[in-house]
């Protein structure tokens, strides 16, 4: 009898998803028991290395026609049995590649990227010359004198070149050969500053140089991405100086913020009252059930939801289960992480993107090896390697940043109760605003519903005012601060209290128009007008980050009768400032908050007194917890009440509910003060009085009449090519193939179909965008279907050009 073989079936990186499959490839004798599923591997896919994840292990009859695998990258599997599952069902739900799914499991410093390792062709004599210029001659004779393969970042770094360009020339020319290696990405601990060496003002620069250099002369060091943003230049530009070594580069890495002190409330036993005794022991009893469940926990702002899931997290802790415990924004974490960390200590660890490179992968090893059972972070988190989970919960839960917007488009809430169905755990969704979704599910008896309706202790919900800004303006009050907010900031300055204001638009003027010509300054690469920026005098792009200085004339017509209009947070700021000279301001937004530790730096110096007001976006409306913030003031509260999609009115509800709930949290009386020019919209009116349940009963008998989730699911597909005609062409035939398969084979699925049409933003960095909506029953019938169609137009040479890409319930249909 034949022996069989050991083959390893490999999911490979950087496939399309029109030939993404498992590949199999040999296990060579010396990895037999040492290469497992979740293992990566090196592989020769085509004619090229790369990276693979060994998704199962199987044998085969013979080995003919079979690569071998290249070599192990892991001693031990980076992805346990449940996560090599999960990444399977990623691949089905959210239409991406298996690898795709594999690597958004991992830390971004565990990747590996593929470099070359180069030497000299020929071994005994230096090539001749001719044809060959000076700094190529030097790479050759430095290769030469090492008679070994040399690194390319080693030979790139001695050498002084910018890039490889030079190395895979000399190679293509047969000069050099190469072999290929891996290197782990670790290298952004730091941030690069920038540093003028030598200011020579008589020799010619480019413009955008000047602009570089006129800013190092006036603040000094920076970083490179604040020379960016204040210059609008690419990072070519400083390059190139570097290069000419007019500036030079150096590493400098941010202190990390002070901890905050310790809470004693979270550090002894958890008094709980009476509401939230009852709320406990209902979960305890889901908890203990041993099945897999999901729960809401609805209470309004300050009700003390937080204290009712650490105390069931002591549980879980107490029998060394895992946790992990979501929030939706990086702004949130410090707070929360400072009540962990005080209560559980070293056994937490926290993942989100806001962490270097180095420290993210140290909290994924402190997991993974098990010294901390507890993970706290934003949605990446739900990948924590967790071997035993008991609870997950995610605070905030109707926040749509848990959706991730990009490859693989997954969402937490999803992919937590596929972990919590293979764990047999509780899934515990909180917050004060649940979505219309889950808030549905609970009345139906999906999810189980438990309600604290009264903030904790003494605190009592703010008192509400409406700012009818048509009155301001009858009244002569042509600022973007009504007379009443503006009574109740000096008031609270006078005693010593903190504001919040919110405006959720970023910038200082939202557009600038021409009143000559009527025109609207709009970005050259995207069908949308340019912000203007006062930190920086230029106006901006918010979506492909193209910048301009802020110009004196019309690039149209020539007119200088240019009009400024909208405010954003640097506006605000700046009204705020000339209102309240002696006020400490505070403006969070992405904006101010450039550098990694910035948000726990602010938001703590807030805590400490340092600022009497913190004006930002909506980062600063959810989850935070000030006990001296006694005024909460909202400007332009219709901004996203009349946006392009269904979820507007809950998306304005929540918001203005979530940041009216920031005042009043101590033992101190709060008040909100929100400014409308639709005083009698009725979606402003609950807000204001923070009654969910009236909101809930009007928006789902909406969402019923115009068949909108939670009564069906929305998919949305969407196209974009540099060439608008080929990428219409693209959708519209993708419609055809849908409507031929949806009359055929899958008559059997309920759909309805809009479009294809252009998107509300029909270009985006020179790319046409057309767009498809799908209302549709989630089914794995139905992704079948659509994977066929989006492998379809993959395979189909005509429509190359053109990426394809399906979003079942996304944050924005449009």
């Amino acid at each position: 009898m034949t022996d069989k073989f050991l083959a390893a079936g490999v999911a490979v990186d950087k496939t399309a998803c029109h030939f993404d499959k498992l590949y199999d490839y040999l296990i060579p004798d010396e990895l037999a028991g040492i290469a497992k599923p979740g293992c990566r591997v090196m592989i020769n896919f085509g004619n090229s290395m790369r990276q693979g994840m060994i998704m199962e292990l199987h044998h085969v009859d013979d080995g003919i026609g079979l690569k071998t695998v290249s070599s192990l990258l892991d001693k031990k599997p980076v992805l346990s049995e449940e996560l090599v599952k999960l990444a399977v069902s990623m691949k089905e739900r959210c239409f991406c590649t298996l690898f795709e799914a594999c690597k958004a499991m991992l830390p971004t410093g565990l990747s590996l990227k593929i470099m070359y390792d180069y030497a000299v062709s020929g071994e005994n004599d230096l090539p001749d010359e001719s044809g060959l210029s000076e700094t190529e001659m030097q790479i050759i004779a430095f290769l030469f004198g090492r008679k070994a393969f040399v690194r390319q970042d080693l030979i790139i770094k001695n050498l002084g070149l910018s890039d490889d360009e030079m190395l895979t020339r000399l190679f293509k020319k047969g000069f050099l050969k190469r072999r290929e290696s891996v290197k782990k990405r670790l290298q952004d601990t730091s941030i690069k500053m920038v540093t003028l060496l030598r200011d020579e003002p008589e020799k010619k620069y480019s413009p955008a140089q000047n602009e570089v250099l006129s800013v190092l002369r006036s603040v000094g060091d920076a970083s490179k991405k604040e020379i960016c943003y204040f210059t609008g230049v690419s990072g070519a530009v400083i390059d190139n100086l570097v290069k000419r070594g007019i500036c030079a580069y150096y590493d400098s890495e941010p202190p990390a913020p002070e901890k905050q002190d310790e809470q004693p409330a979270f550090i002894g036993d958890i008094e709980l009252t009476d509401i939230q005794e009852r709320a406990y022991g209902s979960l305890l009893k889901q908890y203990r059930s041993g099945k897999p469940s999901c729960a809401l926990l609805y209470g309004v702002t300050g009700s003390g939801k937080t204290s009712v899931f650490m105390k069931l997290i002591d549980r879980a802790n107490e029998e060394n289960r895992g946790v992990i415990c979501m929030v939706p924004e990086i702004a949130l974490t410090p707070q929360l992480l400072a009540k962990f960390t005080a209560r559980y200590g070293d056994r937490v660890a926290v993942f989100h993107s806001g962490l270097s490179l180095a420290k993210r992968l140290e909290e994924w090893k402190r997991v993974k090896n098990g010294q901390a059972n507890i993970a706290v972070g934003t949605r990446s988190a739900v990948f924590a390697p967790l071997d035993d989970i008991g609870l997950i919960v995610m605070d905030e839960e109707q926040e749509y940043s848990y959706k991730s917007a990009s490859t693989p488009r997954f969402h937490a809430r999803e992919l937590a109760k596929l972990r919590c169905a293979y764990h047999n755990c509780l899934l515990l969704l909180s917050s004060a605003t649940p979505s219309v979704e889950s808030f549905y599910h609970a009345k139906e008896g999906r999810y189980s519903l438990c309600t604290l309706g009264s903030r904790y202790g003494s605190a009592r919900l703010p008192h509400v005012i409406t700012a009818d800004m048509n009155l301001e303006h009858q009244q002569g009050n042509t600022s973007d601060f009504s007379s009443v907010l503006l009574e109740a900031i000096e008031d609270n300055l006078d005693h010593g209290h903190q504001s919040i204001i919110l405006l959720n638009r970023r910038g200082h003027n939202t557009f600038v128009s021409c009143r000559s010509c009527n025109d609207v300054i709009s970005c050259p690469n995207c069908s949308i007008s340019l912000t203007f920026h006062s930190a920086n005098n230029r106006l901006m792009c918010h979506y492909c980050g193209y910048s301009v200085p802020a110009p004196d004339k019309c690039p149209s017509c020539g007119s200088s009768k240019l009009r400024y209009s909208g405010a954003g947070t640097q506006k605000a700021e700046q009204e705020l400032a000339e209102i309240f000279p002696s006020a400490r301001i505070l403006r969070l937004d992405t904006d101010s908050t450039m550098r990694r530790y910035d948000y726990e730096k602010k938001l703590g110096a807030f805590k400490n007194g340092d600022y009497d007001i913190m004006l930002g976006t909506q980062m600063v409306a959810k989850g935070l917890d000030f006990e001296n913030v006694t005024l909460v003031g909202v400007l332009s509260a219709d901004l996203m009440l009349h946006g392009d999609d269904f979820r507007s009115y809950e998306r304005t509800f929540s918001l203005l509910t979530q940041v009216v709930g920031r005042s009043g949290r101590g033992g101190l009386e709060g008040r909100a003060i929100i400014q409308t020019y639709e005083p009698e919209n009725p979606i402003i009116g609950l807000a204001a009085a923070q009654d969910y349940d009236e909101f809930y009963d009007s928006e789902i008998l909406l969402r019923k009449a115009m068949l909108y989730p939670p009564f069906t699911d929305i998919c949305v597909v969407s196209f974009s090519g540099e060439d608008k005609s080929i990428a219409k062409k693209a959708s519209e035939y993708f419609a055809g193939q849908l409507s031929k398969l949806a009359g055929d084979e899958y008559k059997d699925l309920p759909m309805r179909v809009l479009g294809p049409a252009p998107a509300l933003v029909s270009r985006i960095n020179n790319k046409y965008r057309f767009r498809m909506i799908i209302k549709f029953r989630n089914s794995r019938r139905f992704r079948e279907m659509l994977s066929r169609l989006l492998t379809d137009l993959g395979k189909n040479r005509e429509y190359s050009s053109v990426s394809a890409a399906a979003d079942i319930d996304p944050e924005n249909i449009m």
